[in-house]
């Protein structure tokens, strides 16, 4: 949102308008509010406009499609003004995100929530089906996802039924791929094609890719009047319930009422929109409007209060609209505003492209000979440099860091250099964002984000990054440079808390953190682990010298955080409370073994346990218990790499002599299977693994060695 400016009105109606939530050809949308405080948006039609018949009778149907409507599943209308002045309507002011950013941020739906998602919509076409109308443009940015539910939004082309789709210049005014294919052929429709629109919709929240996609908008009207619907990705019974939907022919889609019924979604699921990352998000919506509604103290020089005009560009910049590439708080979208359209690109993720996963080998069929050494799929010399992290693989790319290209995306098929980066540091590390960004920082500690198949750079932000710890679905987590910690929101680059860490954390923090179920984990180089709340930074648990001669890692997952040092352990992320701890003795003088960094696959956190002599014993215990599930029968150089699960098997990296790959079977007491010889030494060394391949870092060349 932005603030008035030259020409704007200052009131329409009852409500006083605060600022622009964003403009397009046909108008301008205000958030305003009424002399009882109620907030609402206001669509006002162009002046140099109001003139063209046209347009203006579009605007009065718009106005009263909306009002026939009475449903708790559509936006309200709070008033309208269609003769004389400036044509106006006023809107309930929904304060939450569209589906389309839910899973751009947040990836699709689980099929619960997808359930509540299909029935609320289904009822909600009942409801505009009911009074005669036909919606036509149903589609993820038009579905807003609030605390009491999914509402449907924007009846700017809603139409009696058996309405032609055709306008009189011959333009279709529908979405590609969400319309049905009689609204392609510019035929009379009926309800049914809200419900081909609907299964296009729960498509996408399902899988996070389109039902129909392609390179040019023709070719995906033909295949949505010709071709099959993209199902990869849902489950058989999500296909069994969607495909109906997607019926060529009007007469052979479901009702709404049959769609509902037939979702039957679980009792509660109404609490997807109360609890969990989703409302999440549609909590924070509702503060920023709070906050921006709420009454203002005075406004002084020493700053007691903030000025209205710093509170719409605060609640701009927090991307609390989808005019300013943040949320839906204005319940349409308005097109035609490239800066808009532009930084809102900027936040919409890209799916995750496919990883194309190598070939697992056999054995038996002569692949490899057990004890052996494999040949690597490939090898890049002089691609990597000392002081870069451990190689990232994300999807159909390895993300190193090279000494003049800082950091580079290899293909993972083989080793060829896809893009750099060269501004970026490569010692602050890089994360995956859902793998569907990556970000790193440069020197000035700015964060950068880039598609990872591509490069293609996406969004910044100034935050005065020294270390990337961690990130989830809703921020980025990190170390600033005068060491306080620091969270910066995935949906919109904006700062959400930075606080300062405890005296004996402050420089001496590690580089791998955990983020889970609403808590980060940090560790240090002493030993000391630190739990905080994501949302606001507060700390949460603290604990002490865990370690001694071996650095402290967190690993979470579903809740539970594990930690090696003096013994390996389990934790509730929530609140620090001990669920278990395993010590093993040493062979030779019983003491207890120190543990090395944890690693969980499914519900076995794998680690080793290191003796004073200087090797290692690879266990797997039980994540809920525990209790001892598997022991591998050979032992390492004791060390700090993580041990990997890949294909069928466990890896682990050995820095003896010469470092080394080693991997074993997942049976008990499993013996080494073979192991592949690194060039060179020393510190260097890192591995990392994704789509049946094993990738190692050594003396600067990057192997990538397949599995078994």
């Amino acid at each position: 949102m932005t603030p008035l400016g030259t020409g704007d009105p200052i009131r329409l109606g009852p409500y006083r308008l605060l600022g622009v939530l964003g403009e397009g050809g046909m108008g301008k949308v205000y958030v305003g509010q009424d002399h009882a405080g109620g907030v609402a948006a206001v669509k006002v039609l162009r002046p140099e406009l109001a003139h063209d018949t046209g347009l203006a009778q579009r605007f009065v149907r718009e106005a009263l499609a909306a009002q026939a409507v009475r449903s708790p599943g559509v936006a309200a209308v709070l008033g309208a003004q269609t003769e004389g002045g400036r044509p106006w309507i006023a809107t309930e002011f929904l304060a939450g995100p569209t589906l389309d950013q839910i899973v751009e941020r947040q990836g699709p739906l689980d099929d619960a929530s997808l359930r509540a998602l299909a029935a609320s919509v289904a009822h909600t076409l009942r409801d505009i089906h009911a009074v005669g109308l036909v919606h036509r443009d149903l589609k993820p940015p038009n579905i807003v996802l609030t605390s009491n539910g999914p509402r449907v939004i924007d009846f700017g082309i809603a139409r009696p039924e058996h309405g032609l789709t055709l306008t009189t210049t011959g333009q279709i005014p529908v979405t590609p791929g969400y319309g049905a294919p009689e609204q392609v052929l510019g035929r009379r429709v009926t309800s049914a094609a809200d419900v081909f629109s609907l299964g296009a919709v729960l498509v996408y929240a399902a899988t996070g890719h389109r039902a129909f996609e392609g390179t040019h908008v023709a070719a995906v009207q033909y295949d949505v009047v010709h071709g099959e619907p993209r199902w990869h990705g849902l489950s058989p019974e999500q296909h069994a319930l969607i495909a109906p939907c997607l019926a060529k022919e009007a007469a052979g889609r479901p009702t709404p009422e049959q769609i509902a019924v037939a979702f039957a979604p679980p009792r509660k699921s109404a609490a997807v929109w109360k609890r969990g990352p989703v409302a999440d998000a549609i909590k924070e919506r509702e503060r920023e409007v709070r906050n921006l509604t709420a009454p203002l103290l005075p406004t002084t020089e020493t700053g007691t209060g903030p000025s209205r005009r710093r509170l719409l560009t605060g609640f701009a910049a927090g991307g609390a609209v989808v005019a300013a590439g943040g949320t839906a708080t204005g319940w349409w979208l308005l097109r035609g505003s490239k800066g808009d359209r532009r930084r809102k690109d900027l936040f919409a993720y890209p799916p995750a492209a496919k990883t194309p996963a190598a070939r697992l080998l056999s054995a038996d069929q002569g692949d490899y000979i057990v004890g052996s050494s494999p040949k690597p799929l490939w090898k890049a010399s002089f691609a990597s440099d000392p002081d870069s992290p451990a190689p990232l693989p994300i999807r159909d790319v390895v993300i190193i860091g090279n000494p003049v290209t800082g950091v580079v995306a290899l293909n993972v098929v083989d080793g060829k250099r896809r893009w750099s980066a060269p501004a970026m540091q490569m010692k602050s590390r890089y994360l995956s964002l859902s793998d569907r960004l990556l970000v790193a920082a440069d020197d000035h500690g700015t964060l950068h984000t880039f598609v990872p198949s591509t490069g293609e750079p996406r969004w910044t932000a100034a935050a005065d990054a020294e270390m990337l710890l961690a990130a989830d679905a809703d921020a980025i987590y990190l170390l600033t440079k005068d060491h306080r910690l620091r969270a910066v929101g995935r949906s919109d680059a904006r700062i959400r808390w930075t606080t300062q860490l405890p005296d004996d954390f402050r420089k001496t923090l590690l580089p791998r953190s955990a983020a889970d179920q609403g808590r980060l984990v940090v560790t240090t180089t002493s030993g000391h682990v630190l739990a905080v709340n994501t949302k606001d930074g507060r700390t949460e648990w603290t604990d002490r010298n865990l370690a001694k001669k071996r650095y402290l890692f967190p690993v979470a997952r579903n809740g539970i955080v594990c930690l090696n040092g003096n013994t390996l352990s389990a934790r509730r992320i929530s609140d620090g409370k001990q669920l278990w701890a395993h010590t093993e003795k040493a062979y030779y003088d019983h003491s207890n073994e120190e543990w090395s960094r944890p690693s969980i696959y499914g519900n076995v956190v794998y680690s080793v346990a290191c003796n004073s002599e200087g090797y290692g014993f690879p266990f797997g215990l039980d994540l809920q218990s525990g209790s001892k599930r598997w022991k591998a029968g050979l032992a390492l150089n004791n060390n700090d790499f993580p041990v990997l699960r890949q294909g069928t098997g466990v890896w682990f990296l050995d820095t003896g002599a010469e470092p080394s790959i080693t991997t074993t079977g997942t049976e008990d007491d499993s013996r080494e299977v073979w192991t592949y010889e690194l060039t060179g030494g020393g510190d260097d060394v890192s591995f990392a693994a994704g789509g049946n391949r094993v990738f190692a870092v050594s003396n600067g060349t990057v192997y990538a060695l397949p599995v078994f």
